[in-house]
């Protein structure tokens, strides 16, 4: 087998070293999250299912850019709607009728969704949200579990912990530049605790603004349990946002909420909602959405004709083209031929998850052994050209024979990693171990309220 080489990859990073706090713009995208050394950390080219790197490598891609790929890379049909509005104009001087289009199309799919407001991004769709919710019920605090960006608002719960642990909500990343007079305006609550948010709301009451959740990730929630949310949100006064930022789209193109069955107040959408052209959307219902008319939500590209066109695009052919059962069926397929191949493995390891996001789960009597199962992993797959962690985010382009040459890559590393564990796992290693900044659950015993 030709050496694997990533030369040109990690002279670039070299540079970004100089010129770019913390190498990359993504922390999703930092050296760091993969296996430094043997994973590609730049491309230059991307189509379908695959990309190219700088190396010249080809790569089969199940992050496609963490989620926000779900027709494929370069799909013609946003691509062509995309270069359409380019020759007609990327920004008017005055509104576009794609904004009403697209919004139309939004509100007939997704269930919250009465009125809606742009952006361009997810961190910037959660912030809206929360604003919104603020200025609706005339509150300041948010109850929050999951991820939900970047900015202040949310960022300002690593306040709550207790430094001397050593331990944040967001591991490695510390609260500087976020107010310190924050604290306490976002508290985090255990995703499907639901005593847990009981308390919570008995502490803060009627300074709640809202209740703010991932509604799920990698497996539905526990039955009932958002409806209990929905009704303890309601009871206090407060409103129900969901974050479909990851899990939207894929499941269902109205989101989790559709498919679970359960409406909130507020929701925020973003990644696959245009195929990686920059866009996303907040909806609601119109008691809630109302007051973002009186309060100051603007900002120049959050209505610019590119992502407006590449997301009504997206959203048809997802529409046309069934997208739910596609997903559906092709993640079960995935799923059985990877089952398969673990199965026979002498790997403690399984593949779990909904269809449309499915995920790889290693376990060990060791916990300390974990880390090193999940990087070596992803090093033996970057080896033989797959790019990805040991979460899948399949796309329409993705073919049966894709998951065959994944199936068979795996069955290769596993045969690894079982090696690694029957001697040392320093033997095999090739790259430091994964980085995993983003922790959706936050221990509650670190929390200072």
């Amino acid at each position: 087998m030709k050496k694997h080489n990533i030369k040109n990859s990690l002279n670039l990073y070299k540079k970004a070293e100089k010129i770019i706090p913390g190498k990359t713009q993504l922390i999703s995208r930092r050296s760091s999250q993969f296996a430094h050394g043997v994973n590609p950390i730049y491309a230059k080219e991307s189509k379908g299912g695959y990309f190219i790197d700088v190396d010249d490598n080809k790569y089969l891609d199940w992050m496609n850019a963490v989620s926000a790929i779900i027709l494929g890379h370069s799909h013609d049909h946003v691509d062509n709607a995309v270069k359409e509005q380019i020759d007609k104009g990327s920004i008017h001087t005055i509104n576009s009728a794609l904004e009403i289009e697209l919004a139309e199309l939004l509100i007939n799919e997704i269930p919250s969704a009465e009125m809606v407001r742009y952006t361009k991004g997810g961190g910037d769709s959660c912030t809206l949200a929360v604003r919104i919710a603020r200025g609706t019920t005339g509150r300041d605090k948010i109850l929050f579990s999951g991820y939900h960006g970047w900015h202040d608002w949310y960022q300002s719960a690593n306040y709550l912990v207790n430094p001397e642990d050593g331990e944040f909500p967001f591991a490695g990343i510390e609260p500087i530049g976020v107010p310190k007079v924050l604290k306490g305006t976002a508290i985090p609550f255990i995703y499907e605790d639901i005593d847990n948010l009981k308390e919570l709301i008995e502490i803060h009451g009627d300074e709640v603004a809202a209740i703010m959740l991932e509604p799920m990730r990698s497996e539905f929630p526990k039955e009932g349990y958002l409806e209990e949310v929905k009704k303890l949100a309601h009871d206090n006064g407060s409103l129900l946002i969901f974050d479909e930022v990851s899990c939207g789209w894929r499941m269902s193109v109205g989101g989790a909420q559709k498919k679970i069955g359960v409406t909130p107040d507020i929701s925020a959408f973003a990644k696959a909602m245009s195929n990686g052209y920059p866009m996303g959307a907040v909806v609601g219902s119109v008691e809630a959405m109302e007051q973002a008319d009186r309060m100051f939500v603007s900002s120049s590209y959050w209505s610019d004709n590119i992502g407006l066109s590449a997301s009504k695009a997206t959203i048809e052919y997802l529409v046309e083209n069934n997208s739910e059962k596609w997903f559906e069926d092709y993640g079960i397929e995935l799923k059985k031929d990877i089952a398969k191949v673990m199965n026979d493995s002498d790997v403690d390891v399984n593949i779990s998850g909904i269809p449309s996001n499915p995920i790889v789960q290693f376990n060990s009597e060791n916990e300390s052994e974990v880390p090193l199962m999940k990087t070596l992993f992803v090093q033996e797959m970057a080896k033989q050209g797959i790019h990805m962690s040991t979460v899948f985010h399949p796309t329409m382009s993705h073919t049966s024979n894709d998951i065959k040459i994944t199936s068979e890559a795996i069955e290769k590393s596993l045969i690894v990693i079982n090696k690694a564990m029957n001697s040392s796992f320093e033997d095999y290693l090739e790259a430091p171990i994964l980085n995993e900044p983003f922790r959706r659950l936050v221990k509650l015993s670190l929390i200072h309220i």
